[in-house]
C-alpha cells in the first residue's frame, strides 16, 4: 500500500489515530488536526498520520462546507484518482475532478466540472493546478482529519485562500447518499474544539449542509 507517515505538523483533538489494516479502518476517536499555518511546530508526541492514496481514491459526496462556492449547488462529488510517478524521483499525484449541479441561476455560469492535478506538499496536504482552461488557477489543501465511524468513511479537508475563494472548509461523505446525522455531529463538535480559534468560529458560523438528491 502506499502509506503516508506520521507529522508532528497541526492541533489534534481527541486521542489516537485510525488503526488500518489492510482492507479498512478501524473505529477510533475522531481526531483533527489544525492547518499547518496555524500551528507550525508542535510537541513531537503529537502525531498526524495521512489517509493511505488507496484510500482516498474513490468518489467522495462533500455533505457539508463553509466555502460560498458551494451554496448554490447541489450533488457535489470530488473524485480523487491516483497517478503513479513517472519516475523513482518524482511524487505520486492524484487526478482530482469535483462535479455538481446548480441550484439556481448565477451572474456567472458554474462548471459542471473543475478538473486539476493535486501535488503532494507535506503530509496531508496538497497544491491543486487545473487543467486546461483553469491551468492558471491554483490551491492548496490539506486533510485535516479522516477516518471511519461504524463502516461509514469520512473526510475534513482545508483549503487555503486562493484567486477564487476565501478560506474554507468541506465535509466528505464516503456513502453516496450523504452522511448520516450522528457521524456529523460527533465531526462538528470535534471542529469546534480545534486550537485554532478562527476556523473553529468558521465552522460554527459558516458550516452549511449540501443539497444530495
Amino acid at each position: 500500500m502506499l502509506r503516508a507517515g506520521n507529522s508532528p505538523e497541526g492541533a489534534t483533538i481527541g486521542a489516537g489515530v485510525p488503526r488500518i489494516t489492510e482492507n479498512s479502518v478501524t473505529n477510533t476517536a475522531i481526531t483533527f488536526r489544525s492547518p499547518k499555518k496555524y500551528n507550525p511546530v508542535l510537541p513531537s508526541s503529537t502525531a498526524f498520520q495521512s489517509p493511505p492514496l488507496e484510500w482516498l481514491q474513490g468518489t467522495w459526496s462533500v455533505t457539508h462546507s463553509t466555502l460560498p462556492m458551494w451554496r448554490k449547488a447541489k450533488n457535489v462529488r470530488i473524485t480523487y484518482k491516483i497517478i503513479p510517478p513517472i519516475s523513482p524521483s518524482r511524487p505520486t499525484l492524484l487526478d482530482d475532478e469535483v462535479c455538481s449541479e446548480p441550484t439556481q441561476k448565477t451572474f456567472m455560469p458554474q462548471p459542471k466540472s473543475i478538473k486539476g492535478i493535486d501535488t503532494p506538499d507535506g503530509d496531508g496536504a496538497w497544491n491543486w493546478r487545473g487543467k486546461g482552461l483553469l491551468k492558471v488557477a491554483s490551491s492548496h489543501w490539506e486533510v485535516l482529519g479522516w477516518g471511519e465511524k461504524d463502516g461509514e468513511r469520512w473526510v475534513v479537508t482545508w483549503f487555503a485562500p486562493s484567486l477564487f475563494t476565501p478560506a474554507g472548509m468541506d465535509i466528505y461523505s464516503g456513502r453516496k447518499e450523504g452522511m448520516s446525522e450522528g457521524l456529523y455531529q460527533e465531526i462538528m463538535k470535534g471542529l469546534e474544539g480545534l486550537e485554532a480559534k478562527e476556523m473553529a468560529e468558521l465552522c460554527k458560523k459558516e458550516m452549511f449542509k449540501i443539497e444530495i438528491d
